[in-house]
């Protein structure tokens, strides 16, 4: 589904733009926030047309929950790989949680 892949390419550079200059804390905060002002360009480029195509089938409020769970889905990768940061019992529970409500949201119409 393309929505479902330009939402992830969109996270994705929505989470490098968000977390990746915490490893690099010396960079001056101008800097950071426009390196990661053009990092979002990119993330804007997915995001848009992303949720244009996504509303032929998906109401406003399930492209948001989709976007939600796939964003947390990326930063669990992103964290993980970039942060060296173990996914703990707690964080795992969290997400069940969330995926739980993506279910509550598409109830009776399905994927």
């Amino acid at each position: 589904m393309i929505t479902v892949l330009l939402l992830i390419i969109s996270n994705t550079f929505m989470t490098i733009a968000w977390y990746g200059h915490l490893k690099h804390r010396s960079a001056p905060l101008w800097e950071v926030i426009l390196v990661s002002w053009g990092i979002a360009f990119f993330e804007y480029c997915f995001q848009v047309p992303a949720n244009r195509i996504g509303y032929r089938t998906f109401t406003p409020y399930q492209l948001k929950i989709i976007q939600e769970i796939i964003t947390l889905c990326v930063f669990v990768v992103f964290a993980w790989i970039y942060f060296k940061e173990p996914l703990r019992w707690q964080y795992a529970a969290s997400l069940l949680c969330v995926v739980m409500a993506v279910a509550f949201a598409f109830w009776g119409r399905g994927l």
